[in-house]
């Protein structure tokens, strides 16, 4: 029998290792682009940047030291230079896939940083595994643009595992269908018609403005957003804004809002301020061929009827007026519980010598007749 040689003896003295068995190894040198480990082999291992991870750029003095103890895959027992290949970003993968499929069974919530913005969506990494979320999966209303997501922490779920085709799908926007779910269950129950809450402008149209309440959005209509005349939403509102509104109808899921608290409605003390007789000065808001409407402050508009402007005969309110024009004249009736008030400037002139007490009577028209009348000839014209 013959006798072990003392490289026989040294090598019989080392265990054996196996391509993609996994050993623990204790780290003996670091440099930023590998990391020497004695794996309790003849030879030692060689873990690459590029087997650690998959971010680019890792500088691996900064997340090994000598004397760290670390697991690792063996790639290569002999790269042809006697040395071992080994990898730990696969190792990881490896229990990612597993720690993944745990999460799509049991639909854990994960958690994630976003390591990249693409066209078509995020991609985030889990243990080594990317996972990518579709730009339909990221939000529960549509979102043009991803960047704002760019590095920043983000919850979801696996919606789809195949690690045969390693496709990893999550889903964020199931979370926030459930969460606001949650909410506006939550809001049905605490608010009620009368209420004054708080929410946050979400969008502005031409016709309104949608306020986020909190699990569901109201509707400020353009008609609700002041006593007043308010042209265009979009020069009042601003997305974003924190405004405090007031409950107006709910109606199933869809609630109407209102900016018309009752302390600020302009028609309480109107009977004091433009009773009849009363001389007042107002601005010209909008015209008809029947008369202009008067704002005498928001929210209170009054008739002056074409017949009431001047004692000569005017076929038209804009043959004499401007839109915008200041006007004095004097309240001939007032309507409090319809909301009318009628104004005559003839009736500030002085009665010619020959007129009759007949003609120098004034006009009172319902002004919401006038008015449904000047709606229903502006339809017939579209």
């Amino acid at each position: 029998m013959s006798e072990l040689t003392f490289e026989q003896m040294l090598d019989e003295s080392f265990k054996t290792i196996h391509a993609g068995e996994v050993v623990e190894g204790t780290v003996i040198d670091v440099k930023p682009e590998e990391i020497i480990l004695n794996i309790g082999y003849k030879s030692d291992g060689i873990l690459t940047r590029n087997e650690y991870t998959n971010e680019p750029n890792v500088d691996l003095t900064t997340v090994a030291k000598v004397n760290d103890t670390m697991e690792v895959k063996v790639l290569k027992v002999n790269d042809g230079e006697g040395q071992v290949l080994l990898t730990y970003k696969r190792l990881a993968a490896d229990r990612g896939n597993k720690r993944i499929e745990e999460a799509y069974n049991n639909r854990e919530v994960l958690k994630a940083k976003v390591v990249q913005v693409l066209d078509g969506g995020l991609s985030v990494v889990v243990d080594e595994v990317r996972i990518f979320i579709p730009a339909s999966l990221v939000s529960d209303t549509y979102e043009k643009d991803l960047t704002k997501y760019a590095d920043q922490e983000i919850e979801f779920v696996i919606s789809e595992y195949n690690p045969k085709r390693r496709r990893y799908i999550g889903d964020r926007k199931q979370l926030l269908l459930e969460k606001k779910a949650e909410m506006q269950k939550k809001l049905f129950e605490t608010i009620k018609v009368g209420d004054t809450v708080e929410g946050t402008v979400k969008n502005v149209t031409d016709f309104g403005a949608f306020i986020d309440l909190g699990g569901c959005d109201g509707l400020l209509h353009i008609s609700e957003m002041s006593w007043g005349r308010v042209e265009n939403p979009k020069k009042v509102f601003k997305v974003g804004e924190v405004v405090k509104v007031l409950i107006k109808e709910i109606s199933g899921e869809k609630i109407a809002l209102s900016l018309k608290f009752e302390d600020k409605n302009p028609w309480k003390g109107a009977a004091d301020k433009y009773s009849v007789g009363s001389v007042v000065t107002g601005r010209v808001a909008r015209m008809t061929d029947f008369g202009a409407f008067i704002e005498l402050e928001p929210g209170i508009d009054a008739l002056l009827h074409v017949s009431q402007i001047s004692k000569e005969h005017i076929d038209k309110p804009s043959d004499v007026l401007k839109t915008g024009e200041e006007v004095t004249a004097k309240v001939v009736d007032f309507n409090e519980a319809d909301k009318k008030i009628s104004l005559s400037i003839k009736a500030l002139l002085a009665p010619e010598p020959e007129e009759t007490a007949e003609d120098a009577d004034v006009v009172s028209v319902d002004i919401e007749a006038v008015i449904a009348k000047e709606s229903a000839e502006e339809e017939a014209q579209k």
